[in-house]
């Protein structure tokens, strides 16, 4: 193989795994949140991610107080390739007394947390 050759399939490697690496973080699209009285919160979190496979898919999400202070999160245990966006809920987040607004950040495998937040303005009711 001559250089030409040899060069040419390295750009092509570096090529594929940069696409790879920068094929898009996790985003959380929609919040439906339902919380009771006792500050005791279900939400439905719509989640949109170019799920490639077990290597690189959206593994998770999280819900913050707007201190930072972890009240929640959700693990997502496989790829979601042929459904997008997907939606998926947690139940029973206990919010302090003194947080309204949470903030969430979806998960990839590749990126980590997203840079990304959703934000939204919680309403506390019976039902």
């Amino acid at each position: 193989m001559n250089y030409l050759s040899k060069s040419l399939i390295l750009l092509i490697i570096t090529l594929f795994f940069s696409i790879r690496l920068f094929a898009g973080q996790a985003v959380i699209e929609n919040v439906k949140a339902e919380c009771s009285q006792k500050r005791i919160c279900k939400f439905d979190v719509t989640v949109r991610h170019a799920d490639e496979g077990w290597s690189h898919f959206a593994n998770g999400y999280q819900i913050f107080s707007p201190s930072g202070e972890l009240l929640g999160h959700r693990i997502l245990a496989h790829p979601h390739v042929n459904e997008q966006p997907f939606t998926r809920s947690i139940r029973n987040i206990k919010i302090p007394a003194s947080v309204d607004t949470v903030e969430l950040r979806a998960n990839d495998s590749v990126h980590g947390k997203s840079k990304r937040k959703y934000v939204i303005k919680l309403k506390f009711a019976e039902y």
